[in-house]
């Protein structure tokens, strides 16, 4: 939602993903009292007509959905592991970051919804893994619930010092959550062949001005990496196949999910500066 804040117009409806109850519905594939996901705003009830195409203004254009049978599992996860988080984690990581048994990940934001999936994933496909967060609450929950090898604190450490230590060899692949002078600290220890998936800058979006950061394209040059930035709306047409992924290994108990929930609708604006912030840890979720 902050990334996309600049294209927003004043007065206008600020963006988000929901899960709704379907209350009325004219739609025979729709009925009542079903769930549905979509990018409805920040507001509480909404009129919808899901064989619409989204329209030249929306930021976000994917169709309502409804949402498959989750069994046990929150509905909340929809948008979380089993939603738009948890695609951009499996496929950013499996497509892009292609991890191969042995190799040693690098994961920032690393107890944010996106990354404390990305690195369970490395686990679960026999990698090490190392994360970077921002407090030691945080780098022991990594650690500790989600078996995380090693987790740096970079507001207390020297993050690429700590880097060499957790992995003198290098690493193999890096998911980029971050940017800035985090990432340059990583890209310049990555192996040969490396690869980086770019999914995000958190380190700017709150910045008036891009930060100051060493040049990366020495490093990318003679270390041959690969780097790449996507957006997950790009495997649309795969959806599904992630949020099944995901909901197998959660079901499985190789992954954990964990949210930080605010109550009543009129919370949200706190939640939100609250996720700037690092408060949360996994998914930031309102429940109105």
């Amino acid at each position: 939602m902050r990334a996309y804040a600049p294209w927003l117009k004043t007065g206008s409806t600020m963006i988000g993903a929901q899960v709704g109850k379907i209350l009325e519905s004219k739609h025979p594939k729709y009925p009542v009292d079903r769930k549905i996901h979509g990018y409805f705003g920040w507001r509480t009830h909404t009129v919808v007509n899901p064989d619409e195409s989204a329209s030249k203004e929306q930021i976000m254009k994917d169709k309502p959905y409804l949402l498959p049978d989750f069994g046990h599992l929150p509905s909340s996860l929809a948008v979380g592991m089993l939603g738009m988080p948890g695609n951009t984690a499996y496929f950013g990581f499996m497509d892009i970051c292609k991890p191969q048994e042995g190799e040693t990940a690098v994961v920032s934001t690393a107890a944010g919804a996106v990354g404390m999936h990305v690195g369970q994933l490395a686990k679960i496909h026999g990698l090490q893994v190392i994360g970077i967060t921002g407090s030691d609450a945080k780098c022991k929950w990594v650690v500790d619930d989600l078996g995380f090898d090693h987790a740096i604190n970079y507001k207390t450490q020297d993050v690429s010092a700590a880097l060499k230590e957790a992995a003198p060899k290098g690493f193999d692949c890096y998911f980029d959550n971050v940017g800035g002078n985090i990432s340059t600290s990583v890209i310049y220890q990555m192996k040969l062949g490396g690869r980086i998936a770019v999914c995000g800058s958190t380190s700017s979006y709150n910045s008036p001005s891009l930060p100051k950061t060493s040049i990366l394209q020495p490093a990318i040059v003679f270390k041959q990496l690969r780097m790449e930035g996507f957006v997950v709306t790009r495997y649309g047409d795969r959806w599904f196949e992630g949020i099944e992924k995901n909901m197998g290994w959660i079901k499985e108990g190789k992954l954990k999910y964990r949210e930080t929930v605010t109550h009543g609708f009129e919370n949200m604006y706190n939640a939100f500066l609250g996720l700037l912030r690092g408060e949360n840890i996994g998914k930031a979720v309102v429940k109105a």
